[in-house]
């Protein structure tokens, strides 16, 4: 539920009984894709902001928390990542954040809508800088269908960059599709999901992802939560899975060293999402293992 009133743009968490708003300057666009209303608008403090179905996206000041958590810790944690496929992810942040690793040596990013990627190369174009990087390949289109058919054992790392789990993409958070992410990763893969607000998700959706990445196959699953202000309680998290590596163990000195800017992650800030609060880890020890902690 959203409100535009006075000034300012509205979400409503009517079952949690919450709300978060942004005073706005303008709308600078509306319209109604195949998919989802999808409306820009210039707040006052906080950049562009970026809504879909009257859900918050991002916005420009504080989405590099988002995209630098679903992608540093992964790709850090992999010991050699060269293929990446993102699933979603249509403002194009995550694959910004993947291109700066340059061992990566080639990125998908496989966006149902293509409109959220069109409108953020003109309104979020910041994020977008690496759209030209002769590694990047986009695919607009189904991701769950993409997995499915995409080639056995071809992928290092896969990032499930989505919006909540209603909707299209309501099948990314499914079993079956884990499997099929499963299969199409080498040995070593990970996987990592995008996996909402460790307050209010932590027995409805987070114990379920725990829950349903085990039964695919992957021996190790890790929330790591991070701040994200514009979202729901702003906390949110992001479910790390490896297929035989631990993931509590990194390439710390490769992410001390990274040849790249960050504004967030750095190795301090990976050990800290490492640690789970007390009230995760009991709700989540059926599915913690000893050698996760």
């Amino acid at each position: 539920m959203t409100a535009l009133n006075d000034g300012w743009f509205t979400e409503v968490f009517q079952d949690q009984g919450t709300a978060f708003s942004l005073q706005v300057k303008k709308k600078l666009h509306e319209e109604q894709t195949p998919f989802q209303k999808l409306e820009i608008y210039e707040t006052e403090t906080f950049g562009n902001l970026m809504v879909l179905d009257g859900c918050v996206m991002l916005t420009t000041r504080d989405n590099f928390l988002y995209h630098e958590m679903m992608t540093h810790p992964a790709l850090f944690t992999h010991r050699d990542p060269k293929k990446v496929v993102i699933v979603g992810g249509g403002d194009c942040g995550t694959l910004k954040e993947v291109l700066k690793h340059p061992g990566v040596e080639e990125a998908w990013q496989v966006e149902i809508d293509e409109r959220v990627t069109r409108m953020s190369e003109k309104y979020f174009p910041e994020l977008c800088e690496a759209n030209s990087d002769p590694r990047a390949n986009f695919f607009f289109g189904d991701g769950i269908q993409w997995m499915r058919d995409i080639e056995p054992n071809s992928v290092d790392l896969i990032i499930i960059d989505s919006t909540d789990p209603v909707g299209p993409a309501e099948g990314l958070f499914a079993l079956d599709f884990y499997r099929d992410a499963m299969l199409a990763l080498r040995e070593g893969g990970i996987i990592v999901q995008q996996s909402e607000s460790p307050l209010l998700h932590t027995d409805s959706i987070i114990k379920g992802i725990h829950e349903d990445m085990r039964k695919a196959g992957f021996e190790h699953v890790q929330t790591m939560p991070f701040p994200q202000p514009v979202y729901p309680t702003g906390w949110w998290s992001c479910t790390m899975a490896s297929k035989e590596n631990p993931i509590k163990y990194f390439r710390e000195e490769d992410a001390n060293n990274r040849p790249f800017v960050t504004r967030y992650y750095n190795s301090g800030v990976h050990h800290g999402a490492l640690a789970m609060p007390q009230f995760m880890v009991d709700a989540l020890e059926d599915e913690v293992r000893p050698e996760e902690g």
